[in-house]
């Protein structure tokens, strides 16, 4: 391999399709003039990992780490030089992770948190899975940084889970008016920005081509990860 140049390993299959969109996002952000210039990936996509919200919230006892652990090592054997995880909910587990390798692991939180500051954001709104938002791995960063994380009231976060398991997941097409709905509760709130914090919902920006209000954790993550490379991003080339 050439001198410097960073393997990256992705821990996916949480879920496959947030997996496969986040090297669609790598590839095509990425800065490259040939197949050379983009950046050498590994990726673990075990779709079987347990649920990550189920564990969290008690609902089942099935541990994902017990699936994340031995990849996270696989990927580090094979000489990745750094770690992403295209998954919100899994980074409830990052600690614990982070314990078990000797090489990097991006936080795909800490790096939305950080993009939210960089544009002067004090207060944001939150859609993510239960387990997300009932751990509070958002607010956890947001404290750090004087920025304010406001999440929806019940009965919009059982919509948005719906949106997450009921439709996305099961490669259904997102209500829409459900989301706009959410989203505008969300706004009417004071929040400055929406975070979909939830790297299934990352799809739904891609296919209703959602505008600067709404925030991708999933893009976040794919620009820290280019930066982490090494490489640039297209955004660095209009600079």
């Amino acid at each position: 391999m050439e001198k410097n140049k960073k393997l990256l390993g992705i821990l996916g299959g949480v879920g496959p399709m947030a997996t496969v969109y986040f090297y669609e996002l790598l590839t095509s952000l990425t800065d490259a003039k040939c197949d050379q210039d983009h950046i050498d990936i590994v990726i673990s996509s075990r779709a079987t990992t347990p649920d990550r919200t189920a564990f969290i919230t008690g609902a089942s006892q099935e541990n994902p780490l017990d699936a994340m652990i031995p990849d996270a090592k696989k990927l580090e054997q094979f000489g990745a030089d750094l770690i992403a995880i295209p998954c919100n909910t899994a980074h409830y587990f990052y600690d614990e992770l982070a314990k078990v390798v000797d090489v990097p692991i991006l936080n795909i939180i800490g790096e939305t948190v950080n993009a939210l500051k960089s544009e002067g954001v004090r207060r944001f709104g939150l859609l993510a899975t239960d387990g997300t938002v009932g751990s509070n791995t958002y607010q956890r960063y947001c404290s750090e940084h004087d920025i304010e994380c406001v999440i929806p009231d019940a009965q919009r976060q059982e919509r948005v889970m719906s949106l997450i398991y009921d439709q996305i997941k099961c490669g259904k097409s997102a209500n829409m008016e459900s989301f706009y709905e959410i989203a505008h509760s969300m706004r009417s709130l004071g929040c400055e920005r929406l975070v979909l914090g939830c790297t299934e919902l990352s799809l739904i920006k891609k296919s209703e081509k959602l505008g600067g209000f709404y925030v991708d954790s999933l893009e976040c993550l794919a620009l820290s990860t280019i930066k982490a490379c090494g490489k640039q991003s297209i955004y660095d080339r209009m600079i």
